[in-house]
């Protein structure tokens, strides 16, 4: 009768108290920060595009009013307003997405209407308003164009954060829930072994984290760079 294979199991980075696999939670839980970051920059540059283009573009009392909504926005603190978003769409998997995109559009509306204000007084503005284009097609066709450079910076920054506030999120309990692997959910499960058994457990999702946030910081910062962006966001 012939020997039977030996089987041998490896974890590279160990395993939970669950006997899961670390180093395949940490590689699923990367598909959660990068769609948690892309959605939230898709429906924060949409937000903050038309508002922050109708406010730069028509000034007077829709610049009055759009700022105004802007501002009380700003004012509320960012976990607290995506509690209060998550609390009302419920807690679930894309209900987290759509909760962080609703809050990071403010940065992208007061970018955009600073930048449409400058644009809107060049010439070949002048010249489309002469050829009897309308206001939609001069927004969309020749002045969106001519902002994406700064637009893209800031979708950049809007992306690393986006990344942390799921984890923060995902820690207290109202981001992703279990079984579904979260960077956040990982170091809430595991922080308690830091001083005890086995730290790696709680800092591998932590420098996962800072390894990814500190990559699209770098590609912001590169993109600045490269598009000759001025100004500080």
């Amino acid at each position: 009768m012939a020997d039977k294979p030996i089987v041998t199991n490896k974890y590279l980075l160990g395993t939970d108290s669950y006997g899961r696999d670390i180093l395949s939670r940490l590689i699923v839980g990367t598909r959660v920060s990068l769609s948690v970051g892309l959605i939230t920059v898709i429906i924060s540059i949409s937000i903050g595009l038309i508002l922050g283009s109708l406010a730069g573009f028509y000034r007077g009392k829709t610049d009055d009013i759009i700022m105004w909504f802007i501002n009380v926005i700003w004012s509320i603190p960012t976990l607290l307003l995506v509690f209060a978003i998550t609390l009302a769409l419920g807690k679930g998997f894309w209900q987290v997405f759509i909760a962080v995109g609703l809050t990071m559009w403010v940065n992208v509306a007061r970018l955009v209407r600073g930048q449409v204000l400058a644009v809107r007084e060049l010439e070949y503005i002048e010249a489309g308003r002469a050829l009897g284009y309308k206001n939609i097609r001069i927004i969309i066709v020749h002045i969106w164009p001519n902002i994406v450079g700064p637009v893209l910076v800031i979708a950049a920054a809007n992306f690393a954060s986006a990344i942390v506030i799921e984890a923060g999120l995902s820690f207290l309990g109202v981001g992703v829930q279990p079984p579904m692997p979260s960077w956040g959910l990982m170091i809430k499960e595991n922080y308690n072994f830091i001083i005890t058994q086995n730290p790696m457990l709680a800092l591998a999702p932590g420098f996962a984290i800072m390894i990814l946030v500190l990559a699209f910081n770098l590609l912001g910062n590169g993109l600045r760079d490269a598009l000759n962006v001025k100004g500080k966001l």
